[in-house]
């Protein structure tokens, strides 16, 4: 698909060329390194619960964060203090074609998106945190190169939400070096500030009218002054995304339909968005957004194995690792006794 991508066709919308460049010359691939097993989710435990504890904060627009926040019983999940959790969150059966030996995956859907107890009749979104900062003891380093990995299931359009706009986010916290002067309210005593580089899904409802049909599109947020760019095109059916931070500061973003471990050439993006240069990676979240009347129900989401990368002969504060690849995807196979109990310890 790429063939055809002229440098001046890409540099007209903003985009990083994506031909060699010194200034990919350290992109890292979603995937490598050692996972952590303390950190991300498999959602295989039956018993996996969410504790919502509604009604759910909506800070960002009523400065009202509502504590407490709502958690998983595992302690891995958490929710967003900005805009609050998807109203309904669960483990489900993973569905058909998902990850050799997955049973279990997890279902978010949204229907009240905005400020509880109020409808603001536009798109509002809710947040759903992966709480890797408490997990791993800290931010991890770009120096260690983290990334993230999940896979995303795209329903049919059929089912999806009867909107044209944003419908999902599958994004990352990090902190970085301002390049220009900025306005940011997220400014740390480090120097740094806080910004959400990912990915959002696009969805194009069909407009019989102008022979537009159902299609799906990804946007990467974003630019280097913030603006969106758009991505590929979206089928339905299971996905693979990534997202990388490396040395260099710069943000990755990567995807593919089907559930192969990512490579190079699954790259779309290389950018500094916002004009930030990575320092640090916090955490990872997914986005869930709906039109916020009272009624109409977001998209289905279903997402399976999350999971953190980092480059480092040792995890941080001595927390498990396992080195990345084919084999390193999560044990499902039943143990007992000691390793059972190990096993059991590495994944609270």
């Amino acid at each position: 698909m790429r063939a055809w991508i002229t440098r001046s066709w890409l540099l007209a919308l903003g985009l990083t060329c994506i031909s060699a460049s010194p200034a990919w010359a350290q992109a890292v691939v979603p995937g490598t390194g050692n996972r952590i097993l303390n950190a991300g989710d498999d959602f295989e435990d039956p018993k996996w619960v969410y504790h919502p504890n509604n009604p759910k904060s909506s800070e960002e627009d009523d400065e009202k964060p509502r504590y407490p926040m709502g958690f998983s019983a595992n302690n891995r999940w958490f929710e967003g203090v900005k805009r609050g959790h998807p109203d309904t969150v669960k483990r489900v059966e993973t569905p058909a074609g998902g990850l050799e030996g997955s049973k279990g995956s997890l279902f978010m859907q949204t229907i009240n998106s905005g400020i509880p107890g109020r409808r603001t009749n536009k798109q509002m979104q809710d947040d759903f945190v992966a709480n890797t900062v408490n997990r791993v003891g800290g931010l991890i380093s770009v120096s260690r190169k983290p990334n993230v990995v999940c896979r995303v299931y795209f329903p049919p359009f059929e089912e999806w939400e009867n909107r044209t706009g944003n419908s999902f986010g599958f994004r990352i916290a990090c902190r970085g070096k301002p390049t220009r002067e900025t306005e940011s309210e997220y400014k740390n005593g480090d120097g740094t500030e806080t910004y959400w580089p990912g990915f959002f899904v696009w969805f194009n409802s069909e407009n019989p009218q102008r022979k537009i049909a159902d299609s799906a599109n990804f946007i990467i947020r974003g630019g280097p002054m913030g603006h969106d760019l758009r991505g590929p095109a979206i089928t339905p059916g299971w996905w693979t995304l990534g997202i990388s931070c490396s040395p260099d500061g710069m943000i990755h973003y990567y995807a593919h339909a089907g559930l192969e471990d990512l490579t190079e050439k699954d790259r779309i993006q290389s950018q500094y968005p916002y004009g930030y240069r990575c320092t640090h990676f916090e955490t990872f979240f997914f986005n869930v957004l709906s039109y916020d009347n009272g009624s109409t129900k977001s998209t289905a989401w279903i997402v399976d194995d999350p999971m953190v990368y980092y480059d480092a002969p040792k995890n941080i504060k001595g927390q498990p690792v396992q080195p990345a690849g084919p084999a390193a995807r999560v044990t499902r196979a039943p143990t007992t006794g000691t390793q059972k109990k190990k096993n059991e310890a590495g994944n609270r």
